[in-house]
């Protein structure tokens, strides 16, 4: 599942061709769904009064596809706020919310849950643990363990970038009894394969990710299908020496394009250098007029551009990229 960027013109307002194009883009890639509203999305959308129409757009492109494809709101900020953005997103017709807990890091835990379940009533909740460095918080095993007795929570987005806290999520869910219930999508870019080949045995059940919700899988999307389509039929078996290259190669290309090097400051820009030299956007704007790569940021994608040709999906976006633009 790709969170979804925003396409923008140079004066810096929403590109309708372009951000149809790429939803197509995703669409015939074969994505199993998309989110829109998300931090790949821009959270200034809210400021800019873009929160509502870039929903519209996304949806009514996804209902236009023959095969059905999950659709996926990101909601964000305090409980009224939230619940607003679940009213737009429910009413559109989205599958479910993706809930950041983001900017909320005074919350008690119990408050936090309050705010959840609220939601929840609205629409349909995917949790999400996000890494501290792009402002999230530590979430303890018990307050997952409580997490997931919402009824209404139908998956969880698992994205610390540390794997002692992923495991604190993955426990919560097997222990709940509710493993058959929750999906498990990976957020963590620095350990995409291990996490789809990876079943974790706990006493009580094993659970295993169903997939990832990703803001890396926003470009070279078509390669991220097939990836997850062979970790997928790894099964109980092995894992084949090449796919663990493949996971090294995938990591150090991520590793570029959002940025790592300078605390993700450039992940946005990095992704729409890409979607850029794809020709699927026009520029790599971004909303605030100060967010840009960082420096040596153009040369890292520049470099894992050239070391990792097999990663790419240049060659399918070249033969649609016109009926995706002018369909």
């Amino acid at each position: 599942m790709p969170a979804h960027p925003l396409a923008l013109t140079r004066a810096r307002r929403l590109d309708e061709r372009r951000q149809r194009a790429l939803t197509r883009y995703y669409l015939d890639a074969g994505v199993a769904g998309i989110a829109l509203g998300v931090h790949t999305t821009q959270f200034a959308i809210r400021q800019a009064g873009l929160y509502q129409p870039v929903l519209a757009l996304g949806i009514e492109t996804i209902r236009a596809a023959v095969r059905k494809t999950v659709a996926i709101a990101g909601v964000v900020g305090p409980t009224g706020p939230a619940l607003r953005e679940a009213r737009v997103a429910r009413d559109l017709g989205y599958d479910a919310a993706l809930l950041s807990l983001g900017g909320l890091s005074t919350w008690s835990d119990r408050r936090l849950l309050e705010h959840t379940r609220a939601v929840a009533e609205v629409i349909p909740l995917i949790g999400f643990y996000l890494q501290l460095a792009v402002g999230g918080r530590h979430l303890s095993y018990g307050f997952w363990r409580r997490f997931v007795e919402i009824d209404d929570v139908v998956a969880i987005k698992v994205a610390p970038f540390n794997r002692y806290q992923t495991i604190d999520v993955l426990r919560a869910v097997a222990e709940s009894g509710r493993a058959r219930e929750i999906a498990l999508y990976t957020g963590n870019d620095d350990a995409i394969v291990a996490d789809l080949t990876t079943r974790y045995r706990f006493p009580t059940a094993t659970v295993r990710f169903v997939g990832g919700l990703l803001g890396h899988w926003a470009f070279w999307t078509k390669r991220a299908v097939e990836l997850v389509s062979r970790c997928q039929a790894v099964g109980r078996g092995l894992v084949p020496r090449a796919l663990m290259t493949l996971s090294a190669e995938t990591t150090d290309a991520n590793a570029a394009v959002f940025d790592a090097a300078h605390q993700f400051r450039g992940c946005i820009p990095g992704i729409h250098e890409i979607l850029r030299r794809q020709g699927l956007l026009g520029g790599r704007w971004c909303l605030d007029p100060g967010e840009s790569l960082s420096p040596g940021q153009s040369g890292e994608i520049q470099r894992v551009c050239a070391a990792y040709p097999h990663l790419t999906d240049n060659d399918f976006v070249r033969e649609h990229r016109d009926r995706w633009l002018n369909g």
